[in-house]
């Protein structure tokens, strides 16, 4: 299947501990490596600094290891990245691929959202407060997910020029992700489909790195009863170590993986085994999987 050796990776955002959407995903990157005889990466994306909760990443690793996901690889922080992203974005602003830009989100929220391309020729200089945007083409970007099938976006028109760098100076996740998965040799991303709309921003960012984009395969969010998906954000409840095998066998019967009756009693150890050996992407539903009660 693979013409080169499988990376994939898992990058949680330390802005809280994880929970069952988040192991669900993380379950299926991992799987999707281990079944493929790859590498499996865990990437910290914490250059958001205001959002990252004390202690929270020590407990993402922790409850990974207890539920027996290991890592290969050293452990990469992105906020030990920002010189990298720097010289990116000054190539690009010397070369005319990206421009300053002061547009506030009030502003561009009158567009229904979409960046006009307000500052495309207004030739700003930088300043502490100009968020910094790359140019997109009136083209359509088109990728075909792995679970989700075709998928395309017109990214002028349904986009705008897409921003790298924040106003208040954070690097922006798009620029972020693109260019650690470039760095890390990654050739698989398996994550939840709530990014699914940030792929097609994700290819043209490739094209400006002139590399070759992953694979992409998208696996269903978990939602709440209430219809809203499991997220930090809404606090939902952090992962049991003690009840690892348990919510192991629950994630996996998200994922449809049917592991048989013999195994429902049995370790983390032994579950993954079966699970990586079974492993079937063309089983997962499509739709999100909606809990039975909150978790």
């Amino acid at each position: 299947m693979h013409a080169q050796p499988y990376v994939g990776r898992f990058a949680p955002t330390p802005s809280g501990h994880l929970h069952f959407g988040s192991l669900v995903a993380a379950l299926a990157s991992y799987l999707d490596a281990r079944h493929h005889h790859g590498s499996w990466l865990v990437r910290v994306e914490d250059l958001d600094q205001p959002r990252v909760v004390s202690g929270a990443t020590d407990h993402i690793l922790r409850t990974l290891e207890c539920y027996g996901l290991e890592w290969d690889g050293d452990i990469v922080y992105q906020s030990q990245r920002i010189e990298l992203y720097e010289t990116v974005l000054a190539q690009w602003l010397a070369n005319g691929k990206a421009y300053y830009c002061d547009c506030s989100r009030q502003q561009i929220a009158a567009y229904g959202g979409v960046y006009p391309g307000t500052c495309r020729t207004r030739g700003l200089t930088s300043a502490a407060d100009r968020a910094v945007r790359v140019r997109v083409p009136n083209t359509v970007m088109g990728f075909v997910d792995r679970l989700q099938g075709p998928m395309e976006q017109a990214l002028e028109s349904e986009v705008g020029d897409i921003a790298v760098r924040r106003r208040d100076g954070v690097i922006a996740y798009q620029l972020a992700v693109v260019a650690d998965d470039i760095h890390q040799g990654v050739t698989d991303v398996v994550r939840g489909a709530d990014l699914l709309d940030s792929t097609p921003r994700q290819l043209w960012l490739y094209h400006l790195f002139q590399q070759p984009a992953p694979r992409y395969l998208h696996v269903p969010l978990i939602m709440r009863p209430d219809g809203e998906k499991l997220s930090k954000r809404l606090g939902s409840a952090p992962l049991e170590p003690s009840l690892a095998a348990a919510t192991l066998w629950r994630a996996l019967a998200a994922l449809r993986q049917s592991p048989p009756a013999r195994l429902r009693g049995a370790g983390v150890r032994e579950l993954l085994a079966w699970a990586v050996k079974h492993w079937r992407v063309e089983s997962i539903p499509p739709k999100p999987h909606l809990l039975e009660s909150s978790v």
